[in-house]
């Protein structure tokens, strides 16, 4: 059976995540779809990349099975200011660059960067940089 086409891109931007260099040397490899915690509470270390919400709409033209999926990747710092995490969002998006990944058991149309919010936690400490993607896929 083939891997669903959202699963297998979270796969592949893994991938890419971890053996770009830069994004390397900025998280050491902290790159979750679930986030370390104990006890209701997140233990990763800081700063570190997780995978946000991500949404499926379908794309049947020309009895094509296809997908617009959009996908949200989420920079955590603790650094003052938001320096930190937008240098590590500048990495992130050069990382995914649409040439840097490729499916196996489904076909990328397009991966495109959509937007970047830069928000301030409320415990004061904490910046979030969220960005959002959109991807073109085929599904087989």
């Amino acid at each position: 059976m083939k891997q669903d086409a959202s699963h297998e891109l979270q796969v592949a931007i893994v991938s890419a995540l971890k053996a770009d260099v830069d994004v390397s040397a900025l998280v050491s490899g902290r790159i979750y779809d679930v986030v370390p915690a104990q006890a209701g509470s997140d233990t990763a270390q800081f700063p570190y990349v997780s995978f946000g919400g991500s949404q499926d709409l379908p794309e049947g033209a020309d009895c094509i099975d296809a997908s617009d999926l959009t996908i949200q990747l989420n920079v955590w710092s603790r650094d003052p200011g938001f320096a930190e995490g937008r240098k590590i969002a500048k990495a992130v998006r050069r990382a995914l660059d649409q040439d840097a990944f490729s499916l196996t058991d489904n076909a990328l149309v397009y991966f495109t960067y959509l937007r970047r919010d830069d928000i301030r936690a409320p415990d004061g400490l904490t910046t979030q940089i969220a960005m959002t993607f959109s991807a073109g896929i085929e599904n087989h």
